[in-house]
Formats: C-alpha cells, sequence, structure tokens
C-alpha cells in the first residue's frame, strides 16, 4: 500500500487548447485517474464500494495550473489521502514536469453515500484504515464551498449528451469543466500563463437533461486579476454545479 500514488501521462494533442497550453479540463482527467487507481491500490476502488452498497461521490474540486505545458510533454501525477473533514474525505494533487518543477495543486472532496438511498455516510470508518498525510498539504484552501453569485447572465444551453456520460450513467467531473471552458471567452483561457477553477458539483445530471449555463465577472485580486463565475442550472432551476475560474496573463 503506497501513502502516495504516482502515474505518468503524456500530453496528448487533445489535452490542449488553441494556444497548445494544457486545459484545466485535461488536468482534472489525470487527477480522476490517478485518484481512482489510487483508491483500488488502498483497497477502497469501486469493486470495494459497489460490493459493500457505498459509491464514492466527487462533491467539490479545487486545482490551480501554475503552468500549461505543451503537447507532447510528460508529466508525473502524485495523489494522496490527506484525512477528513467532516463529511468529506480530500484528496490532495500534484502534476510535476520532467525537471520536478510543480506544474499543478489540487484538493478535492469526496463523499461516501449509500448506493441504494445516496444518503451520505460518515467517511472516518472507511478513512481509519487510510494514510492521513498530515502536513503534506497541496492546495490547503481548496475544496471548499462557494457561495452562489449574483448577477449571472445565461451564456449558453446544453443538454447532457453520450460523451459527456462516465460508467456510472452519470455526467463524468471533468466534463463539467470542459462546459465551463465552452462557456467562457475562449481568448481568455488561450492567452492564460495561470488558471485555478473552484467547482462545487451540487446534483447529478444524466443522459439527457437540459442545463442553462450562467456566467459573470466577480472581484479579482493581484494574484488573480481576472476571475468568473459560473452556475449550472436544470430547467426547473435548480443549480447543478457552481464555480469560479481565476485566470492570470
Amino acid at each position: 500500500m503506497n501513502d502516495i500514488f504516482e502515474e505518468r501521462f503524456k500530453v496528448c494533442t487533445w489535452d490542449v487548447d488553441q494556444a497548445d497550453r494544457l486545459t484545466m479540463a485535461a488536468a482534472f482527467n489525470y487527477f480522476q485517474e490517478a485518484a481512482g487507481h489510487h483508491a483500488a491500490d488502498l483497497g477502497v476502488g469501486s469493486e470495494y464500494m459497489r460490493a459493500n452498497g457505498i459509491v464514492w461521490i466527487l462533491s467539490r474540486m479545487s486545482a490551480a495550473l501554475e503552468s500549461r505545458p505543451v503537447s507532447g510533454a510528460r508529466l508525473r501525477v502524485r495523489t494522496w489521502p490527506r484525512g477528513t473533514d467532516r463529511l468529506f474525505a480530500r484528496r490532495d494533487y500534484q502534476i510535476l514536469d520532467e525537471a520536478d518543477a510543480v506544474v499543478a495543486r489540487g484538493r478535492s472532496g469526496w463523499l461516501i453515500v449509500d448506493a441504494e438511498n445516496f444518503r451520505p455516510r460518515r467517511p472516518e470508518a472507511l478513512a481509519a484504515g487510510l494514510p492521513t498525510n498530515d502536513g503534506l498539504d497541496s492546495l490547503p484552501d481548496g475544496a471548499g464551498a462557494i457561495a452562489a453569485s449574483e448577477g449571472l447572465e445565461k451564456a449558453m444551453d446544453r443538454v447532457v449528451g453520450y460523451s459527456d456520460l462516465d460508467c456510472n450513467g452519470h455526467m463524468n467531473n471533468a466534463r463539467y469543466v470542459q462546459w465551463i471552458q465552452d462557456a467562457l471567452d475562449p481568448a481568455e483561457l488561450a492567452e492564460a500563463s495561470a488558471m485555478r477553477l473552484d467547482i462545487n458539483y451540487l446534483a447529478e445530471m444524466r443522459l439527457g437533461v437540459p442545463a442553462g449555463l450562467y456566467a459573470g465577472a466577480i472581484d479579482g485580486d493581484a494574484a488573480w486579476p481576472l476571475r468568473r463565475a459560473i452556475e449550472g442550472r436544470t430547467s426547473e432551476g435548480q443549480s447543478s454545479f457552481r464555480a469560479e475560474l481565476s485566470l492570470r496573463r
């Protein structure tokens, strides 16, 4: 059992944007792959969870790209459990380049829910057998709650399609990020040398479900001058996700 899991990825042409820079959605894909493999390595992967009538649900995720590698770059993704916080089991991430420089940092908050009624279960019993990696924090302020933003305007409409689904029939967490990217100014995204995305997944999205994406500018700061709030809403007005994207040129 490894306290810290590592997996190597090569940046493919479908992982970059028009400026040949790694996208946030690609980073989310790397993170979820490594997290799933590490969970299985620790004995709490999908097969174990299914056999025990419980499911991992990604509830919150934050990732900061400190630089944006180009296609062909070879990266090393590291991930590790980081203890619990109330109902959340936390997991941290790093992406390093071939020179061992940190390219990205992340933190996620996972819920353990009953497979039948989807009620959350306390994570302590399951997490008791996992390493906590005390003091090893990649993005300490990540995976927090995101408040609703006022004055957002509709940017686009989408419908959950075949390519959005994961093996459980839900919209894949990285596909939300692709939707967010599509709802924003492509020039701003392509010109950004660094970016951070914080997202709360609020309601499951299944095949054929329509959603409106609403976006607007929010106050920036010295570290992140450009910031955008994005919210997905179903046709009934229910929030399916809230996110904040921060950019630096």
